[in-house]
């Protein structure tokens, strides 16, 4: 039973990201997204100017006349979304969790595939595969993907991103947009993604709090590690601690990037405390002008 909150939630969500799909987004998804490749249409005359290569010999030959054969995009795709649903995305500073914004996230590709009459799945994933909904088509599965990522307790307590790559390469036979959606607080996945990135399309999201990369003035506090499930009581009233902090958050960032663009995947970075609508705009146009 959907509980009256979550279902108030649902019903919010939608509505702002449909009104997003609908006027900020319109187009925008298909044009970053191609289809598969091209499908047999029909076959016409032949006009001045028509490439040759095109030329139906055998239709040509029966009528007497030239025919070229047209051929249309398979556009129909399945996008596969991979959300980290591990303790540490359940933190925030801003007044929005990293999960928050990672549902929203969700919710507005997946009303754009849907517009786009694509099919939409979903894997949430901790170090375990926590739960796996498989791609169909239709507002009430999108609706319900939403349930689930508002409503579901995960029993894994770490990330392994490589479990759930895995998992989608073994599920989806045919190739696919696959959005993952982590914090990316795990380690050597560099094979995995390098596997995944050539079977798929695979885009990923990295979803940050400022307060992971740069530590408050508030004294002596405890800080906790949900990952790990640890204590330690940190000065963040020392600006050495507060310094030191950063600089190792900052390079391991910037390795993680780095990595990414060496394996030649798309990555759009988000914060809580920003929109998500211009780094989105800004990948849909990296894509499109590249195609």
């Amino acid at each position: 039973m959907i509980s009256k909150e979550i279902f108030k939630k649902v019903r919010k969500l939608e509505i702002r990201t449909k009104g997003l799909v609908h006027t900020i987004f319109r187009g925008e998804y298909s044009s970053a997204f191609k289809g598969r490749g091209m499908t047999f249409s029909e076959v016409r005359t032949y006009h001045y100017g028509d490439d040759i290569r095109q030329i139906d010999w055998n239709v040509t030959a029966r009528n007497g006349e030239h025919h070229i054969k047209i051929f249309e995009e398979e556009r129909e795709q399945t996008l596969m979304l991979l959300v980290d649903v591990s303790p540490s995305n359940y933190f925030g500073s801003e007044g929005q969790r990293k999960i928050d914004l990672a549902t929203e996230l969700a919710a507005v590709l997946a009303f754009s595939a849907i517009k786009n009459n694509d099919k939409v799945g979903m894997i949430l994933f901790t170090d375990v595969v926590e739960l796996v909904i498989l791609p169909r088509k239709g507002r009430t599965h999108v609706l319900r993907l939403i349930r689930e990522l508002y409503s579901f307790k995960a029993t894994g307590k770490r990330t392994n991103v490589n479990v759930a790559l895995d998992y989608a390469n073994r599920i989806l036979n045919r190739r696919s947009i696959m959005i993952l959606i982590s914090d990316m607080q795990s380690q050597d996945f560099d094979k995995q993604m390098r596997i995944t990135h050539k079977k798929h399309d695979l885009v990923n999201v990295l979803v940050e709090d400022r307060f992971e990369n740069e530590l408050p003035n508030l004294g002596i506090i405890p800080y906790y590690d949900a990952e790990t499930n640890k204590y330690e009581m940190v000065d963040t009233s020392s600006a050495t601690v507060r310094q030191a902090f950063s600089k190792r958050r900052i390079e391991r960032k910037g390795k993680l990037l780095s990595q990414f663009t060496k394996l030649g995947i798309d990555t759009i970075e988000l914060q809580t405390n920003r929109s998500y609508i211009e780094p989105l705009m800004k990948f849909f146009e990296r894509r499109s002008n590249r195609y």
